[in-house]
């Protein structure tokens, strides 16, 4: 895990091809050839585009182990490198807090719709400055801590499952003429697979930031929103962070109610940043942690074979 986050925190996003931009393609083939109004179909798709991929990388893993550890080890890292986004995450915030920064609310809505699906083109100073909040606080479990459980619980396997089901979700998880019971498994298995890591991460939120506040607002509000999942993690990280997001947003032309999360100041610059240096703690923490447990297991087996 060390050295996984260490690659992603040097290298970044691969430049030139991401294997999830891949998979993309390979998912969209899918669809194409079995889309059918129905469950059933969204299963079959799902299942065909995940499963023999997590059995490969299983294979994989599992082969280079018998040659040696550090094989398994290497390869283990570059899988969790692949499918985290944290330095990408942190960058697309910075750019969103610059153009803010620098009163150029035009690049400002450009950079902040790259991080989001909703429409930016209305969005004033502060309301661009909350879609970016939400945006680092939701993919802080998403795109980092997720597959770090799912690292941390069946490794290269896990994380290639976890990443690969997010993927789909994106793609077909929304509640549309075309996915809504094609999409179905994908929005399910998605829900199924983030609901331990994301009250860990909204655990981790109110552990680093104001901890009462974020607490009372996870329970509270967290309910309120539409994702059983993105709800606590966001009202958690903005309770944690004593600022206000949430509320109408623009989306496919018009605009829609929201519930409010979190309770405090209005979104700003100053709270994009603060959201990212808590995402940031949080994966020092979560790193050390596993450190920990490591040394612990490492001790344990010692003390049973002498």
């Amino acid at each position: 895990m060390l050295a996984g986050m260490g690659l992603d925190a040097c290298l970044g996003e691969p430049r030139r091809w991401h294997p999830l931009v891949g998979f993309g393609g390979w998912a969209n083939r899918l669809e194409q050839r079995l889309h059918r109004d129905g469950r059933a179909a969204g299963v079959l798709a799902w299942t065909l585009a995940i499963l023999p991929l997590v059995a490969a990388a299983a294979w994989v893993q599992h082969s280079l182990a018998l040659v040696s550890p550090w094989f398994a080890t290497g390869f283990a890292a570059v899988v969790l490198y692949l499918a985290i986004g944290r330095r990408s995450l942190d960058e697309h915030a910075r750019r969103v807090e610059a153009a803010l920064g620098a009163a150029d609310l035009d690049g400002a809505r450009r950079a902040v719709g790259d991080m989001v699906s909703r429409d930016t083109a209305a969005l004033d100073g502060p309301q661009v400055a909350a879609a970016a909040t939400e945006s680092v606080l939701e993919n802080g479990n998403d795109a980092v801590f997720a597959a770090m459980f799912w690292f941390a619980v069946l490794g290269a396997p896990g994380v290639v499952l976890y990443r690969l089901a997010n993927t789909l979700d994106a793609m077909w998880g929304y509640r549309t003429a075309r996915y809504l019971r094609f999409g179905w498994a994908a929005a399910r298995a998605d829900d199924v697979l983030n609901w331990v890591p994301a009250r860990l991460t909204a655990l981790t939120y109110a552990a680093l930031g104001r901890t009462s506040r974020a607490l009372h607002c996870w329970r509270v509000q967290g309910r309120r929103w539409k994702s059983p999942n993105a709800g606590p993690v966001m009202a958690a990280g903005a309770g944690a962070l004593q600022i206000r997001l949430g509320g109408p947003a623009p989306y496919h032309g018009s605009w829609q109610d929201r519930p409010l999360l979190g309770e405090g100041r209005v979104a700003d610059v100053a709270g994009i940043a603060a959201a990212r240096r808590l995402v940031n703690r949080g994966v020092v923490t979560w790193l050390l942690i596993a450190l920990l447990i490591a040394l612990l297991i490492g001790i344990g087996g010692e003390a049973m074979h002498a």
